[in-house]
């Protein structure tokens, strides 16, 4: 069976309604999905593959199928490194709060972990404010090649880098004018995020999500590509970064099995806030102040970079010491938020992003 052909059994069993809808096999949405990224499906196609899909509801051997498909289109090195985080913060951005995770990599480079964030410029269903805006803001090469990006990382004197998808992954970045036509969010959201271009000896993914069946099909799919651990973190518009205000949750997962659940609570580490994240400035909201938002981002960030107390220093202790405790650098949240203050205080993660 040609892809053509292909194509046209997978439509006919998912796009059938509500109720009649069959899902496929892993290998079959692998098949499909390569045949989408090498150009072998017609536009309409694709977009009825996709859009059934998500009307259905991926299983997880349909999600694994397609993140193997993205996988094998993947331009990917391999880091000396230790230990590498990787975080998968949402690529179609925010569009209520401030992404205090733009600021997450120099600082947990700081504090001894080298750490790979990547994303692209804009993309459906949000067209939020994305990391490359932000990093574009403080004047960073938001284009580097998969190469330099590396050399970035195992630079002492960095230790952190953006990755585009555009330099990584360019089948699946020539998908995002499709993926605007659609509006709505397709599996494509769910499992970009995984492919990981930079892996280290260990490398953690850590993820957010809203809605609490997803952490175990993360996990299920960080395993998959190949990640040593995975942090599930219960975050603000499905960010890495948690509430401010009340308790949440996280799930740690190493090698795909759960190892803790965990009730989280900004108050057990001094955080006392009323409001749950930093909300984007009216005069901000329109698309047209794209790049005035971002430079606004990026004064906080720097300002939260340099010890200056407020909700974004806060984000980022809360943040990082999730991580810190998860990779195992610290036994408890508190001590963790301490060793995050102290780096915040002394403005040394700062040094991280005036080298370039």
């Amino acid at each position: 069976m040609n892809s053509a052909e292909l194509m046209h059994s997978i439509i006919q069993r998912i796009a059938t309604g509500p109720v009649l809808s069959k899902s496929i096999s892993l290998k079959e949405s692998e098949l499909a999905m390569k045949a989408i990224l090498n150009g072998e499906i017609n536009e309409v196609q694709s977009a009825i593959f996709l859009i059934a899909m998500r009307m259905k509801r991926e299983t997880l051997d349909e999600n694994i199928g397609i993140l193997l498909a993205l996988l094998s289109s993947i331009n990917s090195r391999q880091s000396s490194v230790k230990n590498l985080i990787d975080i998968g913060d949402p690529y179609s951005g925010f569009n209520r709060s401030i992404p205090i995770s733009s600021f997450l990599p120099p600082l947990l480079a700081e504090l001894g972990f080298p750490t790979v964030i990547h994303g692209l410029d804009s993309v459906s269903p949000k067209f939020g404010l994305t990391h490359r805006h932000i990093y574009k803001a403080i004047n960073q090469n938001v284009d580097l090649s998969i190469d330099d990006a590396l050399n970035r990382i195992e630079d002492g004197s960095i230790g952190w880098t953006y990755i585009d998808q555009s330099k990584y992954c360019k089948p699946l970045h020539d998908l995002v004018p499709l993926r605007n036509k659609l509006v709505k969010r397709t599996v494509l959201n769910t499992v970009e995020s995984l492919i990981g271009p930079i892996k280290g000896i260990n490398t953690h993914s850590i993820l957010g999500y809203v809605h609490k069946p997803y952490p175990p099909i993360y996990a299920s799919l960080a395993d998959q590509a190949g990640f040593s651990s995975s942090l599930l973190i219960r975050g603000v518009e499905g960010g890495v970064v948690p509430s401010l205000r009340q308790k949440g949750m996280m799930v740690s997962y190493h090698k795909g099995e759960e190892k803790d659940r965990v009730d989280i609570d900004p108050k057990t580490i001094g955080i006392h806030r009323e409001f749950r994240a930093i909300s984007i400035p009216k005069e901000f909201e329109s698309p047209q102040n794209r790049n005035s938002l971002a430079t606004y981002v990026a004064e906080l960030g720097q300002s939260a970079l340099s010890g200056k107390d407020g909700m974004f220093y806060d984000g980022l202790v809360y943040s990082a010491s999730l991580i810190l405790w998860h990779v195992g650098r610290e036994e408890t949240l508190l001590s963790a938020s301490e060793k995050v203050r102290g780096v915040l205080d002394a403005s040394s993660a700062l040094n991280r992003i005036r080298n370039k």
